[in-house]
């Protein structure tokens, strides 16, 4: 708890930049909870309510390398200013959705929502290593992971309950107050950096083109980087075909109910909540490495217990324990490999790599839900299953092997911060 209360209470900076992602994530929960259950009120199709995972999914494939270029550019907290706002701006057409003929509406706005995403995303992951000691790197990467399970444990059923009592207009007015909440959080911030940019002779094209591809070239420049690559594509298909499989593995392996499946997924969400704080207050003591590769290997062993005990018997009780205690080596890996990341990296092309990789983890998922599709058929569901927990245990254990190589630290760029009047 020291740990924790010397990151909350002393970087008042990451304070609020971490309380405005919690706040825009519960807003995205709400709507993301709620616009499934509009989608398929006013439609009565699943192929609609399908439609929503893609629009919220292409931008990430298309554009998240190339967003990332922009960040490097620009200026990372205005940019999460100008994203919240334009999220809340963009949301104002869902008041004009009144029945299926508008629906497209729907998906328009999605889109746009994602497509911010792409920039607010690496903007965010880019700014927190500014905002923290090196040695609170770890707490704080481990505290901002876990953002996410709290939004959803808030946002999913207030979501719910917005979406009976007003529809779509009362869901577009709360996200839109959340982002707005968002956006003054973020301009309370008082960091700035100034960062000189080389800029060459040949045009904006030319130049565009340049920052792009050398953002790929980086994510495999180096051993640890490409180490770091591979694994975000294996487990990229490997979650890939765990949201596709899980809820099938459910009814047809366990014999559960949506009932089920539901309470299954928020036991895992309470688990990564208390996995979250435990790794923030270890964050300092344990190398990010470590972290990284014994979460993966632990959260490895735990899915294939899960997805094997089956065999054995029917009972819901294991899947709601491994759900729960999974949630532990999870933090584990989210607060370990970003924390790496951010030390392998330099601030002035942190945003491309962060983009790349977030982009080739987009068509791993791809890979695995389409392969997951077909195999899962073909083969059964618990031996196409038991391949994303075998990519975690034999991802850790390269990750532990190669530690050293891990903990090397890239050249601190020069940067001038000064804090606003």
């Amino acid at each position: 708890m020291k740990e924790l209360w010397g990151v909350l209470a002393r970087q008042r900076d990451y304070r609020l930049v971490l309380s405005a992602g919690l706040v825009s994530l519960t807003g995205d929960w709400i709507l993301k909870t709620g616009l499934a259950f509009q989608v398929y009120l006013l439609t009565g199709s699943t192929l609609a309510s399908g439609g929503l995972l893609l629009s919220s999914f292409v931008p990430m494939v298309v554009l998240g390398s190339l967003a990332g270029v922009f960040v490097d550019r620009w200026d990372r907290r205005r940019t999460m200013i100008a994203t919240n706002l334009l999220h809340a701006v963009l949301l104002l057409p869902l008041l004009a959705v009144r029945d299926e003929s508008a629906i497209w509406i729907v998906y328009a706005v999605v889109l746009a929502q994602s497509c911010l995403q792409q920039f607010f995303r690496p903007a965010e992951q880019s700014l927190i290593p500014a905002l923290v000691e090196p040695r609170q790197l770890v707490t704080a990467n481990a505290l901002n992971s876990q953002t996410s399970d709290i939004a959803r444990l808030i946002g999913a059923g207030i979501g719910g309950l917005l979406a009976g009592l007003g529809g779509l207009p009362l869901l577009a007015v709360v996200d839109a107050a959340t982002f707005l909440l968002a956006a003054g959080l973020i301009v309370r911030v008082r960091y700035r950096v100034v960062r000189t940019l080389a800029r060459s002779a040949s045009g904006a094209i030319e130049r565009l083109k340049a920052e792009w591809t050398e953002g790929l070239r980086l994510c495999v420049a180096s051993p640890a980087m490409r180490l770091l690559f591979v694994f975000c594509l294996v487990t990229g298909v490997g979650e890939g075909v765990m949201s596709t499989l899980f809820a099938p593995f459910v009814s047809a392996e366990l014999g559960g109910d949506g009932t089920a499946y539901g309470l299954i997924l928020s036991s895992q969400a309470v688990g990564g909540i208390v996995g979250g704080l435990a790794a923030a207050a270890i964050g300092s003591r344990l190398p990010a490495a470590t972290m990284w590769g014994v979460g993966a290997f632990l959260f490895g062993l735990i899915d294939l217990a899960l997805f094997c005990y089956p065999l054995v018997t029917d009972s819901l009780i294991p899947a709601f324990v491994c759900m729960l205690i999974v949630g532990l080596p999870g933090a584990f890996i989210v607060a370990g490999m970003m924390t790496v990341l951010q030390r392998l990296t330099e601030d002035t092309s942190r945003g491309r790599i962060f983009g790349a990789i977030s982009a080739a983890e987009g068509v791993a998922v791809l890979v695995g839900i389409a392969s997951a599709g077909v195999l899962g058929d073909l083969v059964g569901i618990i031996p196409v299953l038991v391949f994303q927990g075998l990519g975690y245990v034999v991802g850790g254990a390269v990750v532990l092997t190669r530690r050293r190589m891990l903990s090397v630290t890239a050249p601190q760029q020069e940067l001038v911060g000064h804090p606003s009047a």
